[in-house]
């Protein structure tokens, strides 16, 4: 039996997502609920990479079954497509599984072509809108399935609005339009050599390809790596007949949320614009109007309107985003989807529909996205520094936070300035999908066009980023690289603040302090640990971090690093004394001046973490990283020592590793300078008796060996370890326990996890120096070359930034498998950078990890993944 690549709307329903992408399923599934829904069939995601299987060609076979679902839909309509006097136009639409707003392409009132249009000015009786809608025809095609920039064509119509006096486009006549297509179609022939098609048919294909390509152009494949979506899964494409907002002031187009998709509120949100078509709302070229002026310019219309928002947000039991068309007053639903929305919207959207008994709490922790919680915990601006700051603007407040930057206009600049280490606000006249990059490398954004339904908008809530948008006032001169507003100049590299959340706008920068989080987020939370078995922890040398991440959920440290105590002034010196010392008695003694310091660190983090197992990993980096650069500090450092600067300079010599990242580290200091180990182990355990006897917080230090790749190794540091320790309790006369472990981020020691566990108690994989020794590259350096993996494909992500699952996820799962088969009860957590990424979490659930750890504003993040993997186990 052959494949069926086409099914019409009559044929699918929600359950087909993965087949007929998100927008297909739910024109399946509101077909199927009876609601006005122009009719039309959708092309599967499985064409497509049938298309990519091809080399980019639609086969014979899919093409048939295109024809045939077009033959269906003319009989639906009761019209013919290609028709010269009465044509079936349509649109081609991307609808990929997962939502990707404004990330791939569409093409409107296709099926026109110079004959076609006659007839369909005659047969509407309105001439001005069936050359208009050929004009768009024409500029939509050029631009998505031939790359020609739409720029040419945008110029070309505000040349002729200048000429004739017209303010916005409706205000052109069809003899006007009619003059644009001529010029048009000069444009798409100067262009591309070739007359612009005729044949519907042609222009169907060519349009359907073009969809499929968009799935592989650059924004979709950013936007992918962004938000995790795998590259294998394709668009489908939806071929829905035109219905038409561009008919006059009894039609329109808008789009409309059943809730606030910024705060959550309870109450339909949205836009329309009266005749105008889709692309005009979303694209932001005019300012619409919001969705309650449609009771008093259609009310029969807004009755409807509300009546089905209501059963489709009861059908799907969550906030939806839909789009719609008015055509002379009969109102047509285009699409609706579960909405984007901000974080506190998500929460508070999730909170109240358990409360209103639509869904349990379950559900309520699974529709959270767990990278979004990252947006609560964006600052905001300090309530003093925002008193005596007097906005020059202020406009719509699309997507919340305070940020404050240098002003830049263009991604590209945008994107740079941010890589160089500058905050970034980045000003357009309206954003559109290609900015993608700069939009994610800025702090904020702002737009002069566009309203809270504009491509900047809802892309900016996404992505946690503050947006203000649709500020008119700007006059914007992108050529000088400046903005005029509120009678103050602007130009490129200026600072100025934005507040997603009041829509202001400030010269200069305001300070911002950090989010306070909602009750509603700790409602989720507490549902969130009920459900988890996955314990979280963080990453914290500091009091100040580790008090943060237990106020943010945190069970314990899973990673303390010492060096980082080490860099202070006063201490500096010391550690210096040791490298250059030239005895073990000499060591020993620049040694035991920095045990004081150590263990008044120790004591601070027992203290905060009041009892919670607190994993302190011993020293780490290679020495060189401790001994002074410039001439200076090398003359000051032997002044001191009492030694020359040539003797400093021949250490330094000494030291110098060509790979230090794979060099003496780790363990390998504490088998060539037991001294070190010996140090810290006395500082580690007089600290963690010390608090128990004082405070009376139950403490048992878990110590952890970093860089193990061999069982001999573990254990010659191990025994030093173990020695001091038993010195330390007998002088203190305690019986405190104490765990002793290592860091599984060698292959090696995973490969021999089972010898190793016979002298660990427990492993932390250290997936930051696993990853890396794993590919052979280093994280330092592999963002020179990584881009050009993307864009060829050989790599989705950022194996730094995501787990790489299939290479050294087989090691984490194979270590975890042989460690405890020599030792059943043995601790296994996680402490790389991974620990706070939703889909890594996952990961080390399924493999059956006993904790994560991660920095501490993920710490809600990971809990949260935490109990959605729990669920998804389930």
């Amino acid at each position: 039996m052959s494949t069926k690549w086409v099914y019409q709307f009559n044929e699918g329903n929600a359950e087909m997502r993965n087949l007929l992408g998100g927008k297909g399923a739910n024109l399946a599934e509101m077909t199927g609920l009876g609601l006005p829904i122009p009719q039309g069939f959708t092309v599967t995601t499985e064409a497509c990479t049938n298309y990519y299987d091809c080399g980019e060609n639609i086969s014979d076979e899919v093409q048939g079954q295109i024809f045939d679902a077009m033959k269906a839909l003319e009989n639906i309509q009761g019209k013919e497509f290609g028709d010269l006097e009465d044509p079936l136009l349509v649109s081609v639409r991307s609808g990929a599984r997962v939502s990707m707003p404004g990330m791939m392409d569409t093409i409107l009132n296709l099926g026109l072509n110079d004959v076609a249009v006659e007839g369909f000015a005659k047969k509407t009786g309105n001439p001005r809108f069936a050359y208009d809608s050929y004009r768009r025809f024409i500029q939509m095609f050029a631009d998505v399935v031939k790359e020609v920039d739409k720029a040419k064509f945008e110029a070309v119509l505000d040349e002729m609005k200048e000429a004739k006096g017209a303010k916005f486009d409706t205000d052109l006549t069809a003899d006007d339009l009619k003059e644009v297509i001529v010029r048009y179609k000069e444009i798409y022939k100067s262009e591309l050599g070739e007359d612009f098609p005729q044949e519907p048919k042609e222009q169907l294909l060519e349009a359907i390809k073009a969809v499929f390509r968009s799935w592989d152009n650059p924004r979709a494949i950013y936007y992918r790596r962004m938000n995790d979506i795998p590259g294998d899964w394709g668009t489908a494409v939806n071929v829905q007949t035109m219905v038409f907002g561009n008919m006059g002031d009894t039609s329109g187009t808008g789009v409309a949320f059943t809730r606030n998709p910024s705060t959550g509120e309870k109450q339909i949100y949205g836009e329309y614009l009266i005749n105008a078509q889709g692309e005009d709302v979303v694209a932001g070229v005019r300012t619409p109007q919001p969705i309650t002026r449609l009771k008093e310019d259609l009310p029969d219309c807004y009755e409807q309107f509300m009546q089905i928002a209501k059963t489709l947000e009861d059908h799907y039991r969550d906030m939806q985003d839909m789009e719609f068309t008015i055509q002379e007053g009969k109102l047509y639903f285009l699409q609706t989807r579960n909405g984007k929305r901000t974080a506190p919207a998500a929460l508070r959207i999730a909170c109240e529909l358990v409360d209103e008994g639509m869904i349990t709490k379950e559900e309520a922790v699974s529709r959270i996205e767990a990278k979004a919680l990252d947006q609560l915990l964006h600052p905001r601006f300090d309530p003093e520094a925002i008193k005596a700051a007097v906005p020059i603007g202020e406009a719509l407040p699309a997507s919340p936070g305070a940020a404050t930057g240098k002003v830049y206009f263009t991604a590209e600049t945008a994107k740079l300035h941010h890589e160089a280490g500058e905050k970034v606000i980045l000003v357009r006249l309206e954003t559109s999908p290609e900015d993608i990059e700069g939009m994610h490398a800025a702090e904020g954004i702002l737009t002069a066009r566009g309203g809270m339904t504009s491509h900047a908008a809802v892309v900016a809530r996404g992505m946690g980023t503050a947006c203000v948008a649709g500020c008119g006032d700007i006059q914007l001169d992108e050529e000088k690289g400046l903005f005029t507003l509120g009678g103050k100049t602007v130009r490129e590299g200026d600072y100025i603040s934005i507040d997603g959340s009041t829509g202001k706008v400030y010269y200069g920068e305001i300070r911002t302090i950090p989010a306070t989080i909602s009750g509603n987020f700790d409602r989720i939370m507490t549902w969130a640990d009920e459900i988890r078995t996955l314990k979280v922890r963080t990453n914290a040398d500091t009091p100040a971090d580790a008090l943060n991440a237990v106020k943010f959920g945190a069970e314990g440290i899973g990673l303390c690093r010492t060096e980082h105590m080490f860099f202070d002034a006063e201490r500096i010196p010391k550690i210096r004394r040791m490298i250059l010392s030239r005895t073990k008695e000499a060591r020993e003694i620049a040694l035991n001046q920095l045990i004081p310091y150590q263990k008044k660190d120790f004591k601070e983090l027992y203290e905060v973490m009041e009892g919670k197992p607190v994993t302190i990993r011993f020293l780490d980096p290679p020495l060189h990283e401790f001994l002074p650069t410039t001439l200076e500090e090398i003359s000051a450092l032997a002044k001191d020592m009492n030694v020359t600067v040539e003797e400093i300079n021949m250490t330094r010599a000494s030291l110098h590793e060509f790979n230090p990242m794979m060099g003496h580290r780790g363990c390998r200091l504490a088998v060539t300078y037991p001294e070190i180990a010996k140090m810290q182990t006395r500082a580690v355990m007089e600290a963690a008796i010390e608090v128990k006897q004082e405070k009376g917080f139950d403490i048992v230090p878990e110590i952890m060996i970093p860089l193990v790749g061999e069982k001999k190794e573990l254990q010659f540091v191990k025994n030093v370890v173990v020695e001091t320790a038993e010195k330390v309790k007998a002088y203190y006369e305690s019986d405190i326990n104490y765990h002793i472990g290592t860091m599984i981020e060698i292959p090696r020691a995973a490969l021999l996890a089972n010898e190793i566990a016979e002298e660990a108690e427990f492993f932390s994989f250290g997936t930051n120096d696993l990853t890396q020794m794993t590919f052979g590259f280093s994280r330092d350096d592999a963002g020179k070359f990584l881009e050009a993996y993307y864009d060829n494909k050989i790599y989705e992500s950022d194996p730094f930034a995501k787990l790489d699952q299939d290479g050294v996820g087989q090691l984490i799962a194979m270590a975890a498998e042989k460690g405890r088969s020599t030792r059943p009860d043995i601790k296994l957590g996680i402490c790389g950078e991974h620990g706070g990424d939703p889909a890594s979490v996952e990961f080390c659930h399924r493999v059956g990890l006993n904790y994560v750890s991660c920095s501490p504003y993920r710490v809600p993040i990971a809990r949260l993944a935490a109990a959605q993997a729990a669920l998804n186990d389930k």
